[in-house]
């Protein structure tokens, strides 16, 4: 190209407007001067300028989303390092195994793999096996999880690694397995080693028609007997009522209160002591002639009256079953009567037609309709509670000496000095059975169960024979259990309300008194302890609920005793 030629193009060039596009001028295959090469520097330099500054104003959102990103990362790693890995899958085994990270970046398939290139000869892990008494189906019909962990599809577990985990291959060479298959071998070997949690498994059936309550020793309770699985949990009622559950043998578990007279001990011997029908007041009396009441709480047993009888020092007393009265008897032909209502103290006898000179022996039906009083030559003396007449008498061959009322206050029970066992029906007034008490010279002591399916009879040898009532009428000498504990004659015994603890005192020997766990015929080995001394026990009764434990001594005292086993006092 020519020189005129190329000064004509240059001076075109110089004509078009300064906004001529970059590309253009640097597409340009012609050679230029020095002068138009600074002209288009300085061109192209104030281009990139305008640029610059409209692409910084772009970028100031990008960068606030660059620094969030930044700082949720920074929250995610402080958070990892507190609970641990939350935003990686766990790998157990790759901080130690090299061989694990290569495997890392395959894919998940690849790592569950089957090896059956061994034989049968080594199983090293048994198939999943289902709980005693549940079928495949059964498993299958659970209820499925309410939530699912997805981080066990992608984790993996290396069982060789770990000495402890071996145990769960299926096969030798097996290495590698997933999270859910690692969770379900773990399961199974745990339904393995422990196969007697069937109690824990969903639609077990109960096995309670199967099994008699002596055999399985399980006490269902009242209202509970058709409950399966965890209908149980849907009611907002006690799940055990402790009353009911049955009393074991051997140690017995009580703890010593405060005496229940420790505001007004007694100048002389307790010969009586016996709780209310509400289980909160507790009456005392003994041969310094009062009798006294005390609201028991085992705290601080406060003092609530004191009656003094000039008379007669009492031998005896005790609560009408109703509660409204109580009777005092001592050795003298008269009786005396309280009112608990209107406290008025009342004085009964001497008795029309009767020549007794002591009425210290007595016992209350249950049905508060009649006292029978033990009386001279044999003679039982049958009193009305409501107008404290003599209503009839009974005569045994020999001498009486204890009475126990049974049937609810139909019958009655006596024994004496001849050593045989009566039995009277009340509404006749007649005997109905006569039977020998075995081994008793004389019987000294009777007391009956609550249901009266029960009665112990103790004599002056220091024996009790306890007998089956319905056995023993129907002519069955042989006891059920003779228990030898005692060595002195029997002064006094007495059932709990649920008749599984029999206690049996004697007056003339110290700490004579035993507590007998009557479903075994055992002695509790841990009454009354090695450092807790009855002295001489006189006298002794179960609060109704069978909390409390009262024993009255010959030195004033009356003992107090609380029985865990049992909830209400």
């Amino acid at each position: 190209m020519s020189l005129i030629s190329q000064n004509a193009l240059l001076k075109r060039r110089k004509e078009k407007p300064y906004e001529e596009n970059e590309k253009e001028v640097d597409k340009s295959p012609i050679t230029q001067s020095d002068d138009e090469t600074e002209f288009a520097d300085e061109l192209r330099s104030s281009k990139s300028k305008k640029k610059k500054k409209r692409s910084g104003d772009r970028d100031e959102p990008l960068k606030m989303k660059l620094s969030k990103m930044e700082q949720e990362a920074e929250m995610k790693r402080l958070e990892s390092l507190l609970f641990g890995t939350l935003y990686s899958p766990l790998e157990f085994g790759n901080e130690t195994n090299g061989e694990a990270k290569k495997e890392a970046g395959r894919p998940d398939s690849s790592l569950f793999f089957m090896d059956k290139s061994t034989g049968n000869d080594m199983v090293v892990y048994e198939e999943e096996s289902y709980p005693q008494g549940r079928s495949e189906e059964e498993v299958k019909e659970e209820r499925k999880p309410v939530w699912v962990d997805d981080e066990e599809e992608r984790t993996t577990v290396d069982i060789i690694r770990v000495n402890r985990l071996r145990k769960l291959r299926k096969e030798a060479d097996e290495r590698i397995i997933s999270g859910t298959e690692y969770v379900s071998r773990l399961r199974a070997q745990h339904a393995k080693l422990n196969p007697w949690t069937d109690w824990a498994q969903i639609g077990r059936k109960s096995h309670a028609d199967d099994e008699s309550d002596e055999e399985s020793g399980i006490t269902i309770a009242r209202g509970y007997e058709g409950v399966e699985g965890d209908d149980v949990l849907r009611s907002n009622e006690e799940l055990v009522v402790k009353d009911s559950v049955r009393l074991l043998p051997g140690m017995l578990e009580y703890s010593r209160l405060v005496d229940a007279n420790a505001e007004e001990p007694s100048n002389g011997p307790i010969n009586s002591v016996q709780f209310h029908r509400n289980g909160q007041l507790l009456l005392t009396a003994g041969l310094d002639r009062r009798l006294r009441f005390f609201q028991i709480d085992g705290k601080q047993n406060t003092k609530i009256q004191s009656i003094f009888v000039e008379d007669c020092p009492v031998h005896k007393a005790s609560f009408l079953p109703d509660g409204s009265e109580v009777i005092l008897a001592g050795r003298r032909k008269f009786f005396y009567s309280f009112d608990l209502v209107k406290a008025a103290v009342s004085k009964i006898g001497p008795l029309t037609g009767r020549e007794e000179k002591s009425l210290e022996e007595f016992e209350i039906s249950p049905d508060s309709s009649t006292i029978a009083f033990v009386g001279n030559e044999g003679y039982i003396l049958l009193i009305s509670s409501k107008t404290k007449e003599l209503i009839g008498t009974l005569k045994m061959n020999g001498s009486a000496r204890s009475l126990a009322f049974v049937s609810g206050g139909k019958e009655l029970v006596s024994s004496g000095g001849d050593g045989h066992v009566y039995h009277w029906d009340l509404r006749t007034r007649k005997c109905i059975h006569k039977g020998i008490d075995e081994g008793s010279i004389a019987g000294t002591a009777l007391c009956a169960s609550p249901d009266s399916s029960l009665f112990a009879a103790g004599s002056s040898s220091g024996v009790v024979n306890v007998y089956k009532r319905e056995e023993f009428l129907g002519g069955k000498r042989k006891p059920l259990k003779t228990i030898e504990n005692l060595t002195t004659v029997v002064d006094e015994m007495k059932f709990n309300h649920d008749a599984q603890i029999l206690a049996i005192c004697s007056r003339m020997k110290k700490n004579g008194l035993k507590l007998v766990h009557v479903p075994s015929f055992n002695v509790f080995s841990n009454w009354p302890g090695a450092r807790l001394s009855l002295q001489h026990p006189r006298c002794l009764d179960f609060s109704p609920g069978g909390g409390f434990m009262t024993v009255g001594t010959a030195a004033g005292k009356v003992l107090l005793y609380k029985l865990h086993h049992y909830r209400n006092a």
